[in-house]
């Protein structure tokens, strides 16, 4: 009995702590490992510490950091920029440093942006898809450090979804892109330090090319922590991922998004929490959902109008989706049934139909795979594309645990 309330106590006193960032565990060493070394840092508003500083204002306030440079990835270091906008280099304003764009014509540092550089910092909060852009950057960021002799040091933020989730199919490396490069799960279970250590290991990086990188682990997070568990503020990982519910949403729903044939509540004041538009029926929708009995989740009709984007004005009825266990529901699954029931319900207004060739294309590329829109298209049951994944996910989760750095 009392080992079983020692253990009680073990983890609540754990459960309650605050989890340290990479950024406030340099901190805390007094940036040792940048001392004497010029730094570009890598980063948008989410590198922060729990007090609410910007991690290019604690670095570059430092005596003992050499700030020459940012760079800023998908929505700017700003976070000014819209999903799919070009990001200009320019001069930050508050530093003077010059702030180089690796979200538009230039994804890869080039040689002359890492002149004088010895140390590159990248800190960013994903959200634990593959399709979210910023771990593709990371690649792109350690591929050209790699190739000018360029050390990579990485501060480590957790997994929002939590360490532990690991959902969908493997990408087929026929549908690389930008929004998914590297053969993994659409959740992959990892933090940005984990998946640095396996572009590394794996040799998936460019021309097979080994860039050396160094994680600064977090301090008391542990992998069956979801966000709030965490305790560190949450800033918007891009325009539509304004809280920490957001991230959970958008693997659940973002990939019928890609279509845009259905509005997914972009535009409206709940990103990826709906479905709708102007001819489906919500009561129905909703039933037809509700009677799938998908654990963790719940659907409840809905009747909106979006505040801008491709519906905006038009009346559009649908369904909004309530998670009500996360850790019961798989996100990754809950577009494949609800793109299943629509056709089921709507034959003659199926989504991939609807759509013109570059938004399938492009839901291919989310997707890592063709298979997926090709078999609901032809109603193979979503159920039994779900089952066709079991063995590459095993597989990857083989590989994946070399990589783990935290319980």
């Amino acid at each position: 009995m009392k080992q079983i309330i020692a253990a009680f106590i073990l983890f609540t006193v754990i459960s309650a702590a605050q989890v340290k960032s990479g950024i406030e565990v340099l901190a805390a060493s007094d940036f040792s490992m940048l001392n004497g070394k010029r730094v570009g840092l890598v980063t948008n508003p989410t590198g922060i510490t729990s007090a609410y500083e910007s991690t290019v204002d604690v670095l570059a306030r430092s005596s003992k950091v050499k700030l020459v440079a940012l760079f800023g990835p998908e929505h700017g270091v700003r976070g000014d920029v819209t999903a799919g906008g070009k990001v200009d280099t320019f001069t930050d304003s508050v530093t003077g440093l010059p702030v180089y764009s690796l979200y538009g014509k230039t994804r890869k540092p080039t040689p002359d942006m890492l002149k004088g550089i010895d140390v590159m910092i990248y800190d960013i909060q994903d959200i634990g898809s593959r399709s979210y852009t910023y771990i593709n950057t990371l690649a792109y960021v350690m591929e050209a450090a790699a190739e000018q002799n360029i050390e990579v040091v990485v501060l480590d933020r957790p997994n929002p979804l939590n360490g532990a989730r690991v959902e969908g199919n493997i990408l087929d490396l026929k549908f690389r892109s930008f929004v998914g490069q590297y053969p993994i799960p659409y959740v992959y279970g990892m933090t940005c330090g984990e998946f640095a250590q396996m572009l590394n290991g794996e040799g998936w990086l460019a021309n097979g090319v080994q860039c050396k990188v160094t994680v600064v682990k977090m301090e008391q997070w542990k992998r069956w922590m979801h966000w709030d568990n965490t305790k560190l503020p949450w800033v918007p990982t891009s325009p539509h991922v304004p809280n920490m519910e957001s991230a959970l949403y958008y693997s659940a729903i973002g990939m019928l998004g890609e279509l845009e044939t259905m509005n997914i509540g972009v535009g409206y004041t709940m990103p990826f929490q709906l479905v709708g538009q102007e001819w489906i029926n919500g009561r129905q929708l909703a039933d037809a959902l509700n009677s799938k009995k998908l654990p963790g989740v719940r659907f409840r009709p809905i009747s909106y109008k979006p505040y801008y984007g491709k519906q905006i004005g038009k009346q559009l009825s649908g369904v909004q989706i309530h998670i009500t266990d996360r850790s019961a529901m798989n996100l990754t699954n809950l577009q494949l049934h609800v793109i299943e029931t629509l056709i089921a319900l709507y034959p003659e207004k199926n989504p991939f139909t609807l759509a013109d060739s570059s938004r399938n294309a492009m839901f291919d590329k989310v997707a890592g795979t063709d298979l997926v829109r090709k078999q609901l298209s032809v109603g193979v049951p979503a159920e039994t594309i779900i089952a066709s994944w079991t063995k590459e996910i095993a597989a990857f989760m083989s590989i994946r645990k070399k990589y783990l750095l935290y319980e």
